[in-house]
């Protein structure tokens, strides 16, 4: 049985990722601050009894060290995050201090006790800025311009896991994200419009669109996301991997199709466009295949019922 340690583990893809280690037989260390976790999300995994351990701390804390001194993962999954486009650009010291500062201590720490790898969640939807090219390569992140402290310290962590893996020999595999959601997504939490939608039109309230509507996001399903933090346990090596559909789909589009699965037909409101939102954005999955043996296979209509079906029952 191998020890890993999930970052995050109260969190969205944190949690959904532990239920699908400790089915496969891993004993899972979850860490989680509970800023924006939820003990929740924690049913499932606590009923594997001692094979889950969970722990609320800050991944800046002293006390990590300690933590991986006594568990020592030989894997650890770096989830945890100030993970808010918004939050970012009000407060870029705070965003820094978790998403840079965090992850040094998480990355000084698996060193430390002789982990093997750190397969960290990277943003697909902030690091490549406003791409010249839908769908972006990975390779755009080169010379890119993040258009939020988000999106910059989801960058600037690139440049440190190749320091770790070059000076230190600690592997890395990084997972540019998409747009992810699904059940245990917080309707009322900084991410997830489709989670916001949804929950107001059960609700029978009008969802807000922010701007024309037209802006663009490649979603992809926490089932999918999941399988390739798995498959990133092994593969990968060094690489910045894509981890998306390759498919636009816009605001208005999003709002049409819950709405037909809701049945809701009222007309959105609409407010302003907050700074720092991208244009449009989807990410070129073709590396995923060969680097990590992956591809999404959960449709965007097939994925927003389940969520919805995961809602009406909350």
């Amino acid at each position: 049985m191998t020890t890993v340690l999930v970052t995050g583990g109260a969190g969205f893809i944190g949690s959904n990722l532990a239920d699908r280690l400790l089915a496969e037989d891993h004993r899972v260390i979850a860490v989680d601050d509970l800023s924006s976790g939820r003990i929740a999300n924690l049913g499932e995994a606590r009923g594997y009894g001692k094979a889950y351990t969970f722990f609320n701390m800050d991944v800046r804390a002293d006390g990590l060290l300690p933590l991986f001194e006594r568990h020592r993962p030989e894997v650890v999954y770096h989830l945890a995050a100030q993970a808010g486009v918004r939050p970012s650009l009000e407060d870029p010291v705070h965003d820094a201090a978790v998403n840079v500062m965090g992850t040094l201590n998480v990355l000084t720490c698996a060193h430390a006790v002789g982990a093997r790898k750190v397969v960290y969640a990277a943003s697909g939807g902030t690091i490549y800025g406003e791409p010249r090219r839908v769908p972006a390569k990975e390779s755009a992140a080169q010379g890119s311009f993040p258009m939020s402290p988000y999106g910059i310290s989801k960058k600037v962590v690139m440049d440190y896991l190749a320091f770790y893996q070059r000076y230190r020999g600690l592997d890395f595999t990084a997972l540019a994200l998409g747009n992810v959601y699904g059940p245990r997504q917080d309707p009322h939490g900084e991410a997830g419009v489709i989670p916001i939608f949804a929950a107001k039109m059960l609700a029978g309230e009008a969802p807000i669109i922010y701007g024309d509507g037209n802006q663009t996001r490649d979603y992809v399903f926490i089932d999918d996301v999941v399988h390739a933090f798995v498959q990133a346990t092994e593969r990968g090596s060094g690489k910045l991997v894509n981890i998306g559909t390759g498919l636009e789909t816009s605001v208005n589009g999003l709002y049409r199709l819950l709405g037909d699965i809701i049945g809701f037909e009222r007309e959105p409101a609409h407010g302003p466009l907050p700074p720092g939102e991208l244009r449009r954005i989807a990410l070129d999955i073709s590396s995923a295949a060969s680097a990590l043996a992956w591809k999404p296979w959960t449709h965007l209509e097939d994925g927003l019922a389940e969520t919805v079906a995961y809602l009406k029952g909350v």
